[in-house]
């Protein structure tokens, strides 16, 4: 075998081998790239859960006597800005997670301080359908919480991937970019209480 064959065998060894690591590494990386997006549905839903919610929970604080209407208000605001915000799941750039989270917080701190009025209010916390929507609300934020770690945990899964030689060079190739994480929320090492079983 003449040297001439032997860099041609080797040229071809080394294309196949690097396009088998090219498409194995597209593929991987496309799988992951679903999962997130799985992921950030799952994320939606359940502030979607939670956002559902709330109509339901200002009706029936309506009904008290004299509670504040200004509370009342800035969550109907809060709510509104939050479902107004939405993202593309091919488009979760750290901005845009930023932008989510930041309408989400608000709605968030906007619900504590009503919930927190209510502590004034003696019959709502001796309404039956407001300790139903109080434990509904417990839940769907600790599903929320869950949601937004497993989403992290796959962009995570994500975002090494496509940093990883040779698969960086692929995803710069075919376009797949970082994605952004959602971050710890200010205060948030302390847990939010959703709780009206004051003693």
């Amino acid at each position: 075998m003449n040297s001439k064959n032997l860099t041609l065998i080797v040229i071809l060894g080394a294309i196949l081998l690097l396009g088998g690591c090219g498409c194995s590494g597209y593929n991987n990386m496309v799988k992951q790239d679903q999962d997130v997006k799985a992921k950030w549905g799952n994320v939606q839903s359940e502030y979607q859960r939670r956002s559902d919610l709330i109509p339901n929970l200002v009706n029936t604080v309506k009904g008290a006597a004299n509670f504040e209407q200004e509370t009342l208000t800035k969550v109907i605001e809060a709510r509104a800005k939050a479902t107004q915000t939405t993202i593309d799941p091919s488009n979760l750039t750290p901005e845009n997670i930023a932008k989510f989270q930041q309408a989400q917080g608000e709605l968030s701190s906007s619900l504590s301080r009503l919930l927190v009025t209510v502590e004034k209010y003696p019959e709502l916390k001796a309404n039956q359908n407001f300790m139903d929507l109080q434990k509904q609300l417990e839940g769907t934020e600790n599903r929320i919480k869950v949601s937004r770690n497993d989403f992290n945990g796959s962009v995570q899964s994500y975002n090494t991937t496509v940093r990883s030689f040779p698969n960086n060079i692929f995803a710069n190739m075919f376009g797949f970019k970082e994605k952004g994480y959602f971050a710890a929320d200010p205060g948030s090492e302390k847990s939010p209480t959703v709780d009206f079983n004051t003693k």
